[in-house]
């Protein structure tokens, strides 16, 4: 005969085993021998329309309870090893063992070929990091020679652009130059007109403006190309209608320093002006523009011995400038920028040299325009002025 089939067990013999919980360390076995008490409703039963309590920062929260925060952090620490139980597939790889990307090396590169870059890409590439670096707080850069035609305005316009091109902060190079300064004429005009005279008018009305504000373009000139914005002046004013005190300059400053991270000051040639000195007040690097003209260098030597001797802040900005000695001749005498060069080194925080460039002889600047090796010259200079600035 057939088995007869076992007969089926009451409902009620064994109750279902409850699922583990993970909890605090309190929840042993031995309250799990305790005797059952009376189902009431659980915890996070509500009275309809009522809302729920917010999990009591006393009783941490259980991996299965994702409904909440702090539950949902706990599954995923639980999820997750720990740190140092495994190695990483990150490796972190020094710049210099990067693929070359330039010249031969960077043609080979491209083919598959597994080339280190040159000597000059990684110094490149360390210049161009240095520049990048952003800005906690607003900075002022002043160029400055007492003698005209000492390459004041191509050393603030290549100075913005190398900058502009190379970091995320907003730049602008200011025209502080009262008799007829040519920083307008070397650069791209915008839409309108406005010069710093303008700006000045605008101040009072600028000054509960938020940062981002566009307005501040109404008055400043953006380079499309090299990315950078100029604050002109009007060389067909005289410069007794666009008279600048130290009042003014303080007020123009205080606009620009609000919307430009990075602010380059082209600086006249009247070191007695208010606007000069007032300039240099509210410098925080300092830049020698000279040429391998001995009397621009001599200028430009003269001036730092006098900020040396007042002392506190002058003396600072003097021991820690930078000298950029343009070359002003196509086929210039080596040996005399050797000399000059050497000589601004004894005085300065560190010097660096720029070929001549046919480019920067006339009409408006273009970073482009140069020459590789001109590029690479302000690219160098620029990191130098930088890393002057962060220290």
């Amino acid at each position: 005969m057939p088995a007869k089939p076992a007969p089926a067990k009451p409902a009620s013999a064994t109750p279902a085993p409850k699922p583990a919980v993970v909890g605090p360390a309190s929840a042993t076995a031995s309250n799990a021998q305790k005797p059952a008490e009376a189902k009431t409703a659980p915890e996070s039963a509500t009275p309809t329309g009522a809302t729920p309590a917010p999990p009591s920062a006393a009783s941490p929260a259980t991996a299965e309870d994702l409904s909440t925060s702090a539950g949902r952090r706990q599954a995923f620490r639980e999820l997750n090893p720990a740190a140092g139980t495994r190695d990483t597939f990150l490796r972190p790889e020094d710049e210099t063992t990067f693929r070359a990307e330039r010249g031969f090396r960077g043609f080979l590169s491209r083919l598959g070929f597994n080339m280190a870059p040159s000597v000059e890409e990684v110094e490149e590439r360390n210049w161009r990091r240095t520049v990048g670096t952003r800005l906690a707080e607003s900075k002022t850069i002043s160029v400055v020679n007492g003698k005209g035609g000492a390459n004041k305005t191509p050393t603030a316009v290549l100075l913005s652009a190398v900058f502009g091109r190379n970091t995320g902060d907003p730049v602008l190079v200011w025209d502080n130059n009262g008799t007829r300064g040519t920083l307008g004429w070397r650069t791209v005009q915008g839409t309108h007109g406005a010069h710093s005279m303008d700006l000045l008018a605008a101040a009072p009305g600028l000054k509960d403006v938020k940062v981002g504000d566009p307005v501040i373009h109404d008055y400043t000139h953006y380079q499309p190309e090299d990315c950078y914005s100029v604050l002109r002046t009007d060389p067909t004013l005289l410069a007794s209608e666009q008279f600048v005190n130290a009042a003014d300059y303080d007020k123009l400053h205080e606009i620009v320093s609000k919307f430009f991270a990075l602010t380059i000051v082209d600086s006249g040639n009247d070191e007695s002006a208010e606007r000069w000195m007032r300039m240099i007040d509210h410098t925080d690097q300092l830049v020698i523009a000279s040429t391998t003209v001995e009397e621009h260098a001599e200028a430009g030597a003269l001036l730092l011995e006098a900020l040396a001797k007042r002392g506190g802040h002058y003396a600072d900005l003097a021991k820690n400038a930078v000298v950029i000695v343009s070359q002003h001749q196509p086929h210039g005498n080596s040996e005399q920028l050797d000399r000059i060069a050497h000589g601004f080194r004894r005085l300065a925080r560190s010097v660096v040299t720029v070929p001549y460039d046919a480019a920067l002889v006339k009409g408006q600047i273009r970073f482009e325009g140069l020459r590789p090796a001109t590029r690479r010259a302000w690219l160098h200079a620029t990191a130098a002025v930088a890393g002057a600035l962060h220290d």
